[in-house]
């Protein structure tokens, strides 16, 4: 057993998020593990660009009203206490809604080495579509 020390936040890098997004990892997995897990938090109307995980990927929403969506138009709110997981090679993208903050706990496997395949931003009218989707 060992204590992991607390890893400075960093801002998610402008070329995979759009908006103010903050990460602070929590593991990254050492052979034989593959976990790499990190507490992601989104300012209101920031998102990550349409992405996939080769091994799939689990969201644990902490705190805030945040959205996962997928390519085909499916979106799923998400509040605290909600996981979502999404299945490997899914193209999706989450964050916050317009208006809250969101916070979720993100915890992806690495298969040979790499955890994501990072795509373009996700569109103003995608967005506003997952909105529309989801309110209730």
């Amino acid at each position: 057993m060992k204590l992991i020390p607390t890893a400075p936040t960093a801002k998610g890098p402008a070329d995979r998020f759009t908006g103010d997004v903050y990460l602070n990892v929590l593991h990254s997995g050492e052979v034989p593990s593959r976990l790499v897990a990190a507490v992601v938090r989104f300012t209101p109307g920031a998102r990550t660009n349409w992405h996939s995980h080769p091994l799939g990927q689990t969201l644990h929403c902490t705190d805030g009203i945040g959205i996962v969506a997928t390519r085909d138009g499916r979106a799923i709110l998400m509040r605290p206490g909600d996981t979502v997981h999404t299945p490997p090679g899914e193209e999706h993208w989450h964050g916050a809604t317009q208006d809250n903050m969101m916070c979720h706990l993100a915890m992806v496997e690495q298969h040979h080495g790499e955890s994501a395949t990072w795509l373009e931003p996700v569109n103003d009218r995608d967005y506003a579509a997952a909105h529309t989707q989801t309110q209730r």
